[in-house]
């Protein structure tokens, strides 16, 4: 009998078809009535293949006695409700590194579309306002002083792609490493003072969240690019639209936001800012990998083998 294993959301069809041929599936995203979805699984659900941005909340693991595993499709778990997770013994898994190079594309992606004015300037001829003159000059980007908030794996990977264009590489990070080339700075206020470009590719969760804080955007001051492909938690929004209202920010690439999908209505109006539903690691390449990975997560597993991905808890 194959086992149960409920999903929070649809992934793409090859992933889907992995799944179905391996387990019983329960699709909690097709749901009217979730709490009688739940409750119709409780007694057999044995697994629960989620994603980055849904994660676990203790209601949903309380809900499902009988889980033993949560496979994650995607990197970040700060969704997880992690102490229950620990309480239960439950297994956790998530898929790292297959997305990485993606995510640091994305990050770079956006430094440039925020430097060169790159999605208005498209916009600028769309409209027929280049038979009327020539499109304002941009930032240049070559040269320039990096700031990297995080130097794990995909901090590691936006510094060797910032290395090409020739810049002063600087990060902040607790904790420093060893052999690397660029510099590590005493406090995210130094980073920001000194960061042409700021980027943020630190982990999310309790304890980043709303660390880059008005006093570090302030900081990083009218000439500087904020760069965003983390979690939208860890930069204070409310304090990031006070100071683009007051022009204290040269400029910013989102792709992340606190309470997603919703986007603060206000950030949509600043010209200055380039905003992303959260795409960093949506190429078709690096989504099948990613599903592949969730699911050789939930097969071992239930194979009796050591899970490929599992996260410490």
């Amino acid at each position: 009998m194959k086992p149960d294993v409920v999903l929070i959301a649809q992934y793409p069809p090859q992933i889907m078809a992995v799944l179905e041929d391996n387990f019983t599936c329960h699709k909690m995203y097709e749901a009217t009535d979730r709490d009688a979805f739940l409750a119709s699984v409780a007694g057999k659900a044995r697994g629960l293949a989620s994603t980055g941005v849904h994660g676990a909340p203790r209601a949903l693991i309380q809900a499902l006695p009988k889980l033993e595993i949560i496979s994650g499709f995607g990197v970040g778990y700060d969704a997880v409700d992690l102490p229950t997770v620990k309480e239960r013994g439950i297994v956790l898994t998530n898929t790292p590194n297959v997305l990485t190079d993606c995510v640091a594309d994305l990050g770079m992606t956006l430094m440039l579309d925020a430097a060169r004015r790159v999605p208005q300037a498209e916009r600028f001829l769309r409209d027929g306002k280049w038979l009327k003159g020539n499109y304002p000059a941009g930032v240049k980007v070559t040269g320039k002083r990096a700031g990297i908030c995080g130097l794990g794996r995909i901090g590691s990977a936006l510094a060797k792609r910032l290395a090409g264009f020739d810049m002063e590489i600087m990060y902040y990070d607790i904790e420093p490493k060893t052999n690397l080339p660029y510099r590590l700075m005493p406090s995210l206020i130094d980073l920001a003072e000194n960061s042409d470009f700021f980027f943020v590719a630190c982990y999310g969760g309790p304890t980043t969240r709303k660390l880059i804080d008005e006093k570090v955007l302030r900081a990083i001051g009218t000439k500087g690019i904020l760069v965003n492909i983390a979690r939208g938690s860890i930069v204070d929004e409310a304090a990031l639209v006070r100071v683009l209202e007051d022009k204290a920010l040269g400029a910013a690439g989102l792709d992340v936001f606190e309470d997603e999908p919703n986007v603060p209505e206000k950030l949509l109006t600043f010209d200055n800012v380039v905003l992303t539903p959260h795409i960093a690691s949506n190429t078709n390449e690096t989504r099948a990998a990613m599903g592949n990975l969730m699911c050789e997560n939930l097969i071992a597993y239930f194979a009796g083998k050591p899970v490929p991905t599992r996260v410490p808890v």
